[in-house]
C-alpha cells in the first residue's frame, strides 16, 4: 500500500483509532500498537477519575510510544492531540506519517457514550476536543473523515499514503 514505515493514527477518544489502526496494520502487513496499552497506571487512574492528563503526564507516555514505534515498522493508534506531541514523536520516529481521523462532536459523543472503556470516560471528550490541535498542512500526514466505513477509510488511506513525503524531501 505504501513505502511509509510507521503511521500514527491520531484523534480524540471515540474517533476509531484502534479499529482503523488495526485494520490498516493488517492491510499493510505490519505490527499494530495501541498507545493506550503503554499508559502508566497513574495516567489510567487519573483518566478513570475523570481528570484530564497534563503535558507532564503525557511526556513519559509519548516517549514509550515513540520507542515502541521506532523498533519496527508499525501502525500506532495514538491520540497525538497537540502539535508538540506529534513533533516529539517525530524526534523518535522521523519518517512517520500521521493520519488524523476526524468526526464531528455529536457523532463522537454518541460513539463514546455507547462504548465501555477501561479508563476513558465520556466526560473527558470535551477536554480532548479542547486540547486537539488538528494536523496542519506542513506536518507529514493528512486528515480523513472517519464517518466512512472502515473499508472506505482503508481505500482513502491507501490513496493518500502512497505519495506522502516529508516537507524536507520536496
Amino acid at each position: 500500500m505504501s513505502d511509509v514505515e510507521t503511521v500514527f493514527v491520531m484523534g480524540v477518544s471515540g474517533v476509531g483509532k484502534t479499529t482503523f489502526g488495526a485494520a490498516l496494520a493488517s492491510e499493510l502487513g505490519t505490527k499494530f500498537i495501541d498507545a493506550d496499552d503503554l499508559h502508566p497506571a497513574a495516567n489510567k487512574a487519573k483518566m478513570a477519575a475523570g481528570i484530564p492528563l497534563t503535558d507532564a503526564d503525557r511526556l513519559p507516555w509519548l516517549d514509550a510510544v515513540g520507542l515502541a514505534a521506532s523498533r519496527q515498522p508499525s501502525v500506532v493508534a495514538c491520540s497525538a492531540l497537540r502539535r508538540r506531541y506529534r513533533e516529539h514523536l517525530l524526534t523518535l520516529v522521523p519518517t512517520a506519517v500521521f493520519i488524523h481521523l476526524h468526526v464531528g462532536r455529536e457523532d463522537l459523543a454518541e460513539r463514546v457514550s455507547a462504548r465501555a472503556h477501561e479508563y476513558m470516560p465520556a466526560s473527558l471528550l470535551d477536554s480532548q476536543l479542547a486540547t486537539l490541535e488538528p494536523l496542519e498542512q506542513d506536518e507529514p500526514g493528512f486528515r480523513i473523515d472517519a464517518t466512512m466505513a472502515t473499508e472506505d477509510l482503508l481505500q482513502e488511506a491507501a490513496a493518500r499514503l502512497a505519495p506522502q513525503r516529508r516537507p524536507s524531501d520536496v
